[in-house]
């Protein structure tokens, strides 16, 4: 009998010739790209923008509000989530990817109280969602989760966190942050203005960072503030308007104040 010698595995290739090794989620390229997580992170890039402000006494989200069908009941389009008594989560990316994704670490807040008898911190909550957000980057047979998170709360020292999370089961804590869509051009703005003074105010702050990649108005914009011990406060459109307003009113002026040098 002759031996035939064992055949080498047949790679795909695409039109220009390159292995295809986005089609496997535990594959990595030569260059050391896990292309799945990166096609993840650009449908998080896809998603509607969401910003997050940490201030000594209070943290904010603003969110970018999609427009809701004329027979649809817009409470079943939410961005911010409640997920314990001082822990708040907003999103950005694929809807029911973060559905399930919540749900999890709903139970796992309540498991966590009927284990310990005390809340987790906010960076449990965060290392916990950015966990389970890595198993899925390194399983066969399943897919990254569509979404990058931000997680808000206090710790039991009152001390304010802000964490993002994303599909590649990475989390960092953050002062100020945006993800989403324009999110570059958000956190830029955000580098530039924050400080401690404009974060005094932190609600004005994430209002006008995300009115410089969303349309003014209250109908497009969602905004919720947490202070510690406090219950989670979901601001109204009419008091989302009046600040929309005033920030614009605000830039009017700075806008007259610079044309005046100019047309001595």
């Amino acid at each position: 009998r002759s031996c035939r010698s064992r055949k080498p595995p047949r790679q795909h290739y695409d039109k220009h010739g390159m292995a295809r090794y986005d089609r496997a989620i535990t594959v990595f390229s030569p260059d050391g790209h896990l292309f799945q997580v990166e096609y993840a992170m650009e449908a998080v890039r896809k998603g509607t923008t969401a910003v997050g402000v940490r201030s000594k006494d209070h943290i904010v989200f603003a969110v970018e509000r999609k427009s809701t069908a004329k027979l649809q009941d817009p409470r079943t389009v939410r961005k911010i989530h409640k997920l314990d008594e001082n822990i708040v989560l907003s999103f950005a990316g694929l809807t029911a990817d973060a559905r399930v994704l919540i749900n999890k670490t709903l139970v796992e807040c309540q498991s966590y109280r009927l284990t310990f008898e005390d809340s987790p911190s906010v960076e449990y909550v965060a290392e916990y969602v950015s966990g389970v957000q890595q198993r899925y980057t390194q399983s066969g047979g399943v897919r990254p989760f569509g979404i990058s998170t931000l997680i808000m709360g206090f710790d039991r020292d009152g001390t304010p966190q802000l964490f993002q999370t994303e599909p590649s089961g990475n989390y960092t804590a953050w002062k100020a942050v945006a993800i989403g869509r324009s999110q570059k051009t958000v956190k830029e703005y955000l580098e530039k203005t924050y400080s401690e003074e404009t974060a005094e105010d932190g609600v004005k702050l994430a209002c006008r960072a995300l009115l410089e990649v969303v349309e003014a108005g209250g109908k497009n914009i969602e905004v919720a503030v947490l202070r510690q011990g406090k219950e989670l406060q979901l601001l109204g459109d009419d008091e989302v308007e009046a600040i929309v307003k005033g920030i614009e009113a605000e830039k009017e002026e700075e806008d007259k104040k610079k044309k005046k040098p100019s047309e001595k």
